[in-house]
């Protein structure tokens, strides 16, 4: 009958619908001693979905019933009676009647994550409730007959747990009521270009670490920080792709644009530090730049001074200007900008190769000129004439020796349509998609260092992972 008991007991786990079962013991026609559980009243179900959401459980508990039954009978064979009431007129045991007592007095309160197998307890809670009980009776001196049906139940609830390996960690039964247990889940968008970073194909550019290559790829922007005021809708940001001590690839530069006296150059230790806004240091520079064609390379700003087409040097640890020079029939605030105007018509850039600028001329009829700088001297090493038209694109880069321009400034997809390669003298169309999230590119280099573009959107700055070729 112990069997039929524990089937009982897992069958109102399952499928209760209360928030307390009671155990009883009664005879019955035949003489036999039974135990059931009753409920207090009939709410509704706290697992409506427990009883036909655990059908293996449930096959195991049947198994289960029957193999208590079958040691049952065995132990009825060898001279056992099982947990049956007395037969009149016979003596019982003072230990035996305890227990009957005991079991008689049982009140046994189920929480309803006891009674549901999907919360805390499950069915292996049950089981250990059993297996506890009988348990105990064995170690106050029952029969052995009761111990030899708690060592069944503890080795049933083994086996149990054995054949469903999710109940197995399952805590053991307390008998104080068990508050529910929410299992939450959490869901963060990642952008598809740090996605890219952690496949096989490692992080966009790196596959080519070692070496130069063609532009293959560019990848959504990640937005690093924004401007707070109207100064800085337009402007550049930066890092040292070769720092100088003090220095170090982790300090951030940044220059808001707008206004007729730009001086100041805004200094950060980490670029954290700037998306928080709270710079290290503010540059007061000797004189005003013009638009948002600066770079910091070897521990220099490089700029073009305003109303003027010289460019120079500032020295970031002596905080002066160290160098200076005219670009020759360079045009110069706004005779040849780019097509978002702002004054860029100078505009320097670093790759692998070392310090460019990238103007136009009145022989070059507006079409892109490029010429390599000695970043010491700022004297012109060499030029190379495009057939690009700098009014007809929105910005320009240069990767490896190669000179890549922007489709448009504003449209959201737009494109690396051109490229002109310095070691060939020749150009060639490209189609590469490239986003403009916030419709307005004012500023847009490449650095080597961290194989990433940096990007002035409309008061935010951004940066766009790349790939590159095999050369």
């Amino acid at each position: 009958m112990l069997g039929v008991w524990l089937l009982l007991w897992g069958s109102v786990a399952l499928g209760g619908r209360a928030d307390t079962a009671f155990l009883h013991r009664a005879h019955d026609s035949s003489g036999h001693c039974t135990y059931s559980f009753t409920v207090a009243s009939p709410v509704e179900a706290a697992c409506p979905e427990a009883a036909g959401g655990v059908p293996e459980l449930r096959a195991e508990l049947a198994a289960l019933a029957a193999r208590l039954s079958r040691l049952e009978s065995r132990e009825r064979g060898m001279g056992g009676s099982g947990p049956r009431g007395a037969e009149p007129g016979v003596a019982r045991d003072p230990q035996q009647v305890a227990l009957t007592a005991r079991l008689e007095a049982a009140r046994v309160p189920l929480s309803r994550s006891q009674m549901c197998p999907a919360t805390v307890g499950g069915g292996t809670g049950l089981l250990t409730k059993a297996s506890a009980f009988w348990g105990a009776a064995a170690r106050h001196g029952a029969p052995p007959k009761a111990a030899g049906a708690g060592r069944a139940v503890r080795g049933a609830g083994s086996a149990l747990a054995h054949a469903v390996p999710h109940l197995a960690a399952a805590p053991r039964w307390e008998p104080q009521p068990l508050a529910y247990q929410e299992l939450q889940s959490e869901r963060t968008e990642v952008p598809v270009s740090r996605l890219l970073e952690e496949t096989a194909l490692g992080r966009p550019g790196k596959e080519d670490s070692a070496g130069c290559g063609q532009l293959v790829w560019v990848g959504e922007p990640v937005v690093f920080g924004r401007a707070d005021s109207i100064a800085g809708k337009y402007g550049v940001w930066m890092k040292d792709p070769e720092p100088v001590p003090p220095f170090t690839r982790d300090n951030t530069w940044r220059v808001d644009t707008v206004g007729t006296e730009v001086r100041q150059l805004f200094q950060y230790e980490e670029a954290e530090q700037l998306a928080r806004g709270y710079p290290a240091k503010v540059h007061i520079l000797p004189r005003p730049l013009e638009s948002t064609g600066a770079v910091i390379y070897r521990g220099g700003l490089f700029f073009q001074l305003r109303h003027s087409r010289s460019v120079a040097r500032y020295d970031l640890r002596g905080e002066t200007i160290t160098a200076e020079r005219e670009i020759p029939g360079a045009g110069y605030h706004g005779q040849y900008p780019y097509s978002w105007g702002g004054y860029t018509d100078i505009d320097l850039a670093v790759d692998e190769t070392g310090l460019w600028v990238i103007y136009s001329t009145e022989k070059a009829r507006g079409a892109i000129v490029l010429s390599k700088l000695d970043p010491e001297t700022l004297e012109i090493r060499r030029t190379w004439d495009t057939n690009i038209r700098k009014r007809g694109v929105a910005n320009s880069f240069l990767i490896c020796g190669t000179l890549y321009t922007v489709s448009s400034y504003s449209a959201p997809n737009a494109t690396i349509n051109f490229a002109y390669d310095t070691a060939t003298g020749t150009s060639r169309a490209l189609s590469i998609p490239f986003e403009n999230r916030f419709r307005y590119l004012s500023m847009l280099d490449y650095n080597p260092a961290e194989r990433q573009l940096f990007a002035w959107d409309s008061f935010n700055m951004v940066t766009y992972p790349v790939r590159l070729s095999r050369a």
